[in-house]
């Protein structure tokens, strides 16, 4: 059984240690490059899909929480304020406060809706060291979050985009989700008071699962404070379920906010707030992804796309400028020279590379490689133009 916090550390992806913290880890140039795939590939979806990229800063005043709401309904998960300057800092564990001021920083008219922001952003939450595990449940989270800022009447068909462009990266990724759940507020303080603003808000979700026919299951207390969310589930291969990707429909920040935009008739009108991460934070999916694979990954996110196998001393000459030519072809490309041991012996080290490249004598002088792909098996040798060609096809997401 696949377990990742094993798998991450023996493929050299990720790790941890005591002077960092717990629920804090770092990613290893394995883990970095796999995990840089990724960003890459969100990034271009979202451009390709109206989105455009913003940067913002991981903290922001007290101030800022207690108008979003956060202070007063989620100030248990966050960490302690700081005193810097007579004023105090947290620690964000949210995107969507600052996109909301980004939003008011600038009129906007009906025309320019809806307005799409995204952004691969940290927010940190106070997690109990007791429910911190791997990658899985973290304390410094990188989250693929966005914001779409909308009129209400077009808040169904934003969040319906969103499911697409989901059920778009997953397929890419190769994540199957277990379920879709519709996640409802609960009992208790924890949740905003306005019974009318969650029904609205649940309506447009209901609305958009149902004009996809996308099953789901209802459940309560498990929507943010501010408004319900459509959650899509993945489960470990222990059989523990856990949220991957969700998208929320948010009318109560808007108003903390009094964000606005000129409508057709020039009368402000307040927009809807759509949350969404079409693939969660960074750190869950490659949990997911590597128990999903066990290290065996797509080639366009493997770590190592190629690997370079010299067969003797004789023929590094020849492997090193191979070598040249996979990483100017854009390939993440390694050597596994002869001291490494024999010629099997590198071929089973290197197995779940994607990607093998053996010069012999032969290829060195007639300038070919033979190619072993793991997943279509053996080919005969050809000339090194037509192996990165090959290669670079099959190594690119697609869109």
């Amino acid at each position: 059984m696949n377990d990742h916090r094993r798998l991450g550390r023996e493929l050299d992806l990720f790790d941890t240690h005591p002077l960092i913290g717990s629920g804090l880890p770092f990613w290893l140039p394995a883990g970095a490059a796999m995990r840089g795939a990724i960003e890459d590939y969100v990034r271009e979806l979202e451009r390709r899909n109206g989105y455009q990229h913003v940067n913002s800063p991981v903290l922001g005043k007290q101030e800022l929480y207690e108008r979003s709401g956060h202070w007063a309904h989620y100030s248990d998960d966050m960490f302690p304020a700081m005193e810097v300057g007579g004023e105090r800092f947290v620690l964000r564990p949210s995107l969507c406060p600052h996109h909301a001021l980004m939003f008011a920083a600038r009129p906007h008219s009906h025309r320019e809706l809806p307005l799409r922001l995204a952004e691969l952003g940290g927010m940190y939450r106070g997690e109990l060291s007791g429910v911190l595990g791997g990658l899985s449940r973290v304390r410094a989270i990188q989250l693929n979050d966005g914001h779409v800022f909308c009129p209400p009447d077009r808040a169904a068909d934003e969040v319906g985009a969103v499911l697409d462009l989901i059920e778009a990266a997953h397929g890419q990724l190769g994540v199957v989700p277990a379920r879709y759940r519709l996640s409802l507020r609960g009992e208790g303080a924890k949740y905003v008071d306005d019974p009318a603003m969650w029904a609205a808000a649940e309506s447009v979700l209901r609305e958009a699962l149902r004009a996809r026919g996308r099953a789901f299951d209802e459940e309560r207390g498990e929507g943010s404070f501010y408004g319900p969310k459509i959650d899509i589930q993945v489960v470990d291969p222990q059989g523990r379920e856990s949220t991957l990707s969700t998208v929320q429909v948010d009318l109560f920040q808007p108003e903390r906010f009094e964000l606005s935009y000129l409508g057709p008739d020039q009368v402000a009108r307040r927009p809807v707030m759509v949350h969404r991460s079409l693939v969660g934070s960074l750190e869950r999916l490659a949990a997911h992804l590597v128990e999903r694979y066990g290290g065996a990954f797509p080639a366009w996110f493997a770590p190592v796309q190629a690997v370079v196998l010299p067969l003797t001393d004789a023929e590094l000459p020849a492997a090193e400028r191979l070598l040249r030519r996979c990483v100017a072809a854009g390939l993440r490309a390694a050597m596994a020279a002869p001291h490494q041991g024999t010629l099997g012996a590198r071929i089973r080290a290197h197995r779940l590379v994607p990607y093998q490249l053996v010069v012999g004598p032969s290829e060195a002088g007639a300038g070919e490689a033979a190619l072993r792909s793991r997943d279509e098996g053996r080919q005969e040798a050809r000339p090194i133009a037509q192996v990165l060609a090959w290669m670079a096809a099959r190594a690119s997401p697609s869109f």
